[in-house]
């Protein structure tokens, strides 16, 4: 309590209403497999570790920039599941997407551990070489271009490095005849040349011509004169601020510059600070520049020197003219996609540098609410496909606030789907079938000749009509006889003889009808217990759960006594009223829709005294109308109305 000792006046601010519940975001989606290209948390021995975080984009543009197009992202030469179930999602409506990336690493047969010759293998490079020695026969320990992401797409990526030179910025006063540097900032690269010399346009640097602009004891900008100290400019030169733009251009058609940097490290604009490893200027960059080793070869061998400002900038200079980066692997070494990498490593709570892979990356972010794993249909076997599927489900029960939306097997017969959905039973997932046929977007067409045309699984399609319904209606309303776009057809052609049976299995069919086009024709869960069956009362109640526990965090270690009691009353009576005005429950009068308990009749004297508050929240959601019938019969026109 406040303390009045001093005779005064005292004003203080109160509050005399319920705290609100805000709604948490239903509709933002996330998956993990393979990509293209793209962030991926690692740790090389030359390299500090690279903490990824699940990369979040808004569009399927952002996705390409950050994880790269349709090519197959693997050497088995399927699709690009994955990308494609973005494409389809955005193009359905979906707008908030977060992508796991998960890269199968190859692993010693004996130990089990990631085989670190593979690790290095899997990033694509290009040396750069060093002009000239920096001593008397000292080699240059040279910087490597290197990919930020491994994979194959590395090999992909051109680097470009042109140079920009200012004009003449040693000035010299006519009167005193002394020369002094004009516009130049303190480490910036600067080519001296004698007084009038113009560089000519794409005439290699010297390395011995350029120099670094440092300020000396009289804070007075000089040159480095390579041994730590600082030389007065000669009037009878002229110098040229050297700066570097670098163009990255991948084979995809993505193109980034990085303009006017500095060659010097410790300059804030250097190309080493502006394209590193860890946290860089642009957090999508695609390659950066790995300093040269200076660990000391076997004696005799002189020891590695680090490189001036202009031999780096020579030597990058030199370099961009060599094309492609080189090597660069999928790191896996031929195994196939294992349910353990989909389901991705848990992050070590001791070590930052260490988050979570796979399915276990998404598990640290709060506000996603449906989940996919489209890859899981690269699995030929049976079994990987059916721990795959559970590592799905469980991911989801255990995370309790998000739904999955799981895909079929490839080519499943009616049969074969039926036996695949027999395998599970959880309120936490949806399976829809058949796959979707889309013209391969990939494929340049033959003229005269039909399209090329490639299979998909259904999973991004449907969870684009996802959130497409929950921002038209809302998450009370099942996601249901929606338009599903972007696809040619449909995989197999479902009948209302053929939902007859897969309906009451919880299989959502999706279907064509002539005039009103493809639709998803079905929302049940893979439930075997009636009060869960519907897709649709299942994530409204993850929505009312999630928002109660995001909002009413401020009662933790209140006072628990009839006031707090009476104020959790008010605030969650104030959500469920609304969420009962937007049609989300049932009843004619609040009264009917929800009722809120929150007293002694919850709460025992042994409840209170181990610091319990309970609270008891029942509400009606609405089901949808599956089944629509009426009935009609003949009358006379003299008979009563029944």
């Amino acid at each position: 309590m406040p303390e009045y000792l001093t005779p005064g006046v005292y004003v203080e601010e109160t509050s005399f209403r319920s705290k609100s519940i805000e709604g948490v975001p239903t509709s933002t989606f996330g998956m993990a497999g393979l990509t293209r290209y793209g962030p991926l948390p690692y740790a090389l021995p030359d390299t500090p570790p690279v903490p990824v975080r699940p990369v979040l984009v808004t569009s399927y543009s952002e996705f390409e920039r950050a994880f790269g197009d349709l090519s197959s992202p693997s050497d088995d030469g399927k699709a690009n599941y994955l990308a494609h179930a973005a494409r389809a999602f955005f193009a359905n409506g979906g707008r908030r997407l977060y992508v796991a990336r998960v890269f199968p690493w190859a692993r010693d047969d004996q130990s089990g551990e990631i085989d670190m010759a593979q690790v290095d293998a899997a990033f694509a490079r290009r040396a750069v070489t060093a002009p000239g020695a920096a001593g008397a026969g000292a080699p240059v320990a040279m910087p490597t271009w290197r990919a930020r992401w491994p994979g194959s797409a590395g090999r992909r990526i051109r680097v470009a490095v042109a140079r920009r030179l200012s004009r003449d910025r040693i000035v010299v006063d006519p009167v005193l005849g002394r020369a002094r540097l004009v516009g130049v900032s303190e480490l910036a690269a600067v080519v001296v040349l004698p007084r009038g010399t113009v560089p000519k346009r794409g005439e290699p640097i010297d390395p011995a011509t350029v120099f670094v602009a440092r300020r000396g004891a009289d804070r007075v900008l000089g040159l480095d004169d390579g041994h730590g100290g600082v030389t007065a400019i000669d009037p009878q030169t002229s110098g040229y601020q050297l700066e570097l733009d670098v163009m990255v251009a991948s084979a995809d058609g993505r193109t980034d510059t990085y303009t006017q940097l500095a060659p010097h490290p410790d300059h804030p604009r250097s190309v080493s600070r502006v394209l590193r490893a860890v946290d860089p200027a642009d957090e999508l960059a695609q390659v950066y520049l790995l300093p040269g080793s200076t660990e000391p070869p076997p004696p005799p061998a002189p020891a590695p020197v680090e490189p001036t400002a202009g031999q780096l900038a020579a030597a990058l200079l030199a370099a961009g003219s060599q094309g492609y980066l080189t090597d660069g692997t999928e790191g896996n070494d031929g195994v196939p996609l294992a349910p353990e990498d989909l389901l991705g490593a848990e992050p070590d709570d001791e070590d930052p540098a260490r988050p979570g892979t796979g399915l276990n990356a998404l598990a640290e972010l709060d506000d996603i609410a449906l989940v996919a794993t489209p890859d899981v249909v690269r699995m030929t076997d049976v079994a990987s496909v059916k721990t795959a599927t559970d590592n799905l489900i469980g991911h989801c029960e255990r995370l309790r606030y998000r739904m999955a939306v799981v895909d079929p097997p490839a080519e499943s017969s009616l049969s074969q789907v039926r036996a695949f959905r027999a395998a599970f039973d959880t309120s936490y997932a949806a399976l829809y079938y058949p796959w979707m046929q889309i013209i391969d977007p990939t494929q340049r067409p033959d003229p005269g000749s039909a399209p090329a045309t490639l299979m998909l699984p259904p999973s991004g399609f449907v969870a684009g009509v996802y959130a497409r319904s929950d921002g038209n209606r809302g998450v009370h309303k099942a996601p249901a006889n929606e338009v599903v776009l972007g696809l040619t057809k449909f995989e197999t052609a479902v009948n209302s003889g053929r939902q007859a049976v897969l309906n009451p299995e919880g299989i959502n069919a999706l279907r064509f009808f002539p005039g009103r086009s493809n639709r998803v024709w079905g929302a049940r869960t893979m439930s075997s217990d009636p009060e869960w069956r519907y897709v649709n009362v299942r994530r409204l109640f993850i929505y009312l759960e999630h928002s109660i526990d995001h909002s009413t965090q401020w009662a933790v270690f209140e006072p628990n006594n009839e006031r707090l009691w009476r104020d959790l009353r008010q605030t969650i009576e104030d959500f469920l009223l609304v969420v009962w005005r937007t049609g989300a429950l049932m009843g004619g009068k609040p009264e009917e829709a929800f009722f809120v308990r929150c007293d002694r009749s919850t709460m025992s004297q042994n409840d209170l005294d181990n610091g319990r508050l309970i609270c008891e929240i029942g509400v009606a959601p609405t089901y949808p109308a599956e089944f629509v019938i009426f009935r009609i019969g003949q009358w006379t026109a003299d008979a009563r109305r029944p």
